[in-house]
């Protein structure tokens, strides 16, 4: 799955620098992800660098963008040009 931003999001700018797809950015009210380009971390790091940093914890899974790992990862690697 891709993430999600919720509105308890505060705007603090800490998660957007920290994603390594360039998928947060900031929207109308809040910081938004761009489900095309979020892989959860995946190829990158472990665990999803904005969820770490989050300090209100306003990021979870989108149940609207249910990925397995696999998907996951090809989008990973179509993202940085390895596919």
């Amino acid at each position: 799955m891709s993430l999600i931003i919720t509105d308890e999001c505060i705007n603090c700018d800490v998660c957007e620098p920290e994603c390594p797809n360039e998928a947060i950015s900031q929207g109308d009210e809040i910081y938004v992800i761009d489900p095309s380009k979020c892989t959860e971390c995946v190829g990158h790091f472990d665990d999803p660098q904005c969820q770490q940093v989050c300090p209100v914890d306003c990021i979870p899974l989108d149940p609207n963008f249910k990925e397995t790992e696999e998907q996951l990862m090809e989008k990973y690697l179509t993202l940085t040009g390895q596919l």
